[in-house]
């Protein structure tokens, strides 16, 4: 029994690189931790999180993107304007100046994965290819975790005239 239970520690141990592993590299920018929600069946948007750092000494900007899970990948800032929460596309990227780490995240900076071609199902993996200004692209994965609460969906948000909607 103690033989296979040290069996069963050195092959978890071996796995878990590979099993865990979600840090990614572009240039000088380190790319941790891709993440979505699972979407509901009509859902058309998801979003996308992340932690970009700048390790280079110049400034980057995160300019969008592509994935064959959706129609096109946008840069998006949710913000409360007049307490009425708002969603915009950064029309001209996210910057990450040197030495900083910024972070995509329910609420904030958030990739926007628009005309969704299937629902995201939780324990998928959804690739996305991200494009820097200087860094290039690379592809990633974002995980895919359980449905997210309604008041941190997309259809329940003010999302600007790039989808159908008012500012």
């Amino acid at each position: 029994m103690r033989i296979f239970s040290r069996l069963l520690a050195a092959a978890i141990l071996l796995a878990a690189p590979s099993a865990f592993a979600h840090e990614y590299k572009a240039g000088d920018i380190e790319i941790g931790h891709p993440w979505t929600r699972a979407t509901p069946p009509a859902a058309r948007v998801g979003g996308g999180y992340l932690t970009l750092i700048n390790h280079g000494q110049t400034a980057d900007r995160l300019l969008g993107g592509s994935s064959s899970a959706s129609g096109r990948v946008e840069v998006h800032k949710m913000e409360v304007v007049d307490g009425v929460m708002k969603m915009r596309e950064l029309a001209d990227g996210l910057p990450i100046p040197p030495g900083e780490t910024v972070k995509l995240e329910p609420g904030g900076f958030h990739l926007m994965l628009i005309d969704l071609k299937a629902p995201i199902r939780e324990g998928e993996k959804v690739p996305v290819t991200l494009r820097f200004e200087h860094a290039g692209a690379v592809d990633v994965e974002l995980a895919a975790g359980a449905l997210g609460s309604p008041a941190m969906q997309h259809g329940a948000m003010d999302h600007g005239a790039s989808h159908g909607g008012a500012n």
